[in-house]
């Protein structure tokens, strides 16, 4: 069932969370952001998460699997929603059906760059079946909680704006 913005009988946006790595400053942002913005806010885990009391916000607990989660969120999301996740070829999949990412780094995924990061992301997977130890992730820093902010609040922007 789609909700429509009563003016403009548009669907109405969605942001919706790849919740069980996500990191819970960036949970925070956008449990502001909803509340701010009045964007219905869909967490999705593989755990039971408690959410503040809002009606913009829900959580959604799947059942344990490889990749329930992410089939849900890509069953889910739709053209013109926010999918917040690090889960690169979920991020190709909601991408293919219109919808734009952001990672908990504050980094854009859309149809002009999620190819090129899914093949990176193949070739290093490769690289660490074969035993080579490829390091992980830096920390994540203010530096990278900031620029998650900047990126949603300016979709959030042209949202509201368009």
């Amino acid at each position: 069932m789609l909700l429509y913005e009563p003016a403009t009988k548009s669907p109405v946006m969605k942001i919706w969370v790849d919740a069980d790595a996500c990191p819970v400053v960036i949970k925070e942002i956008l449990y502001r952001a909803a509340n701010r913005t009045q964007v219905p806010l869909t967490l999705i885990a593989n755990k039971l998460l408690r959410v503040p009391p809002s009606p913009w916000i829900r959580a959604l607990q799947v059942p344990a699997g490889f990749d329930v989660a992410d089939r849900r969120i890509a069953d889910e999301a739709a053209a013109g929603d926010i999918v917040v996740t690090a889960d690169v070829p979920l991020a190709a999949q909601v991408v293919a059906k219109g919808a734009l990412v952001i990672d908990p780094r504050g980094e854009l995924l859309d149809a002009g760059n999620i190819q090129e990061r899914l093949t990176l992301r193949n070739f290093m997977d490769g690289l660490r079946g074969s035993g080579v130890d490829t390091g992980g992730p830096a920390a994540f820093s203010a530096a990278d909680r900031q620029a998650f902010a900047n990126r949603l609040d300016g979709l959030l922007a042209k949202r509201s704006a368009g």
